[in-house]
């Protein structure tokens, strides 16, 4: 009998294993459903920024380091480096992997402030319905009122969020992309 009591906990366990798993996506799903179709422009947004962020990262630790090798190799084997041509050549390689280094950057800027902005959309369609609910029901609704707030509040701080944690690592890739940069405009000197 204990063997038979000892299956059944494994089974509500289980239960509640698949609850666990399965609450998150509920509750994610339940938000998007209150926060209205706005909240999917800010999803879509907060991909597309976040493929990117993570592509410009990818870039700046796998393929750059090649770009650079390359830039200082060639460099390196030039004979003539003193020379006004021989300057220019050096301005347009740094100036050709600084532009490789920066690509995205400017669109990853203005997905970050495009955030904020559809969340705001979000508040103004969440407050036309609490007026649509206010100038059915009245003022005496304080449910519908209160569910129209909720779901103008939904997607201003999913705006918000997505805006600040975007705003910290475009400020990194741009930090790293000087960096970048200073150090191949030290690694091909001219004298």
């Amino acid at each position: 009998g204990g063997n038979r009591g000892a299956g059944g906990g494994a089974n509500t366990r289980r239960v509640g294993v698949f609850e666990l798993l399965t609450e998150p996506w509920v509750q994610l799903r339940d938000c998007f459903e209150a926060g209205g179709p706005v909240l999917y422009a800010v999803l879509f947004v907060a991909v597309l920024m976040w493929t990117l962020i993570l592509g410009r990262f990818w870039y700046l630790r796998r393929v750059h380091p090649g770009h650079m090798r390359d830039a200082v190799a060639r460099w390196q084997a030039r004979t003539d480096i003193d020379s006004w041509f021989a300057r220019r050549i050096r301005e347009a390689m740094i100036s050709r992997v600084s532009l490789q280094l920066k690509a995205s950057l400017g669109l990853i800027r203005t997905l970050i402030a495009l955030c904020p902005l559809l969340g705001l959309l979000g508040t103004v369609t969440g407050m036309i319905a609490v007026f649509d609910v206010m100038a059915v029901a009245g003022t005496g609704s304080a449910r519908g009122m209160a569910e129209g707030i909720y779901r103008a509040t939904i997607p201003t701080m999913s705006g918000l969020v997505i805006a600040l944690s975007g705003l910290f690592f475009s400020a990194r890739l741009d930090q790293r992309a000087r960096e970048e940069s200073e150090k191949l405009t030290d690694l091909l000197r001219h004298y």
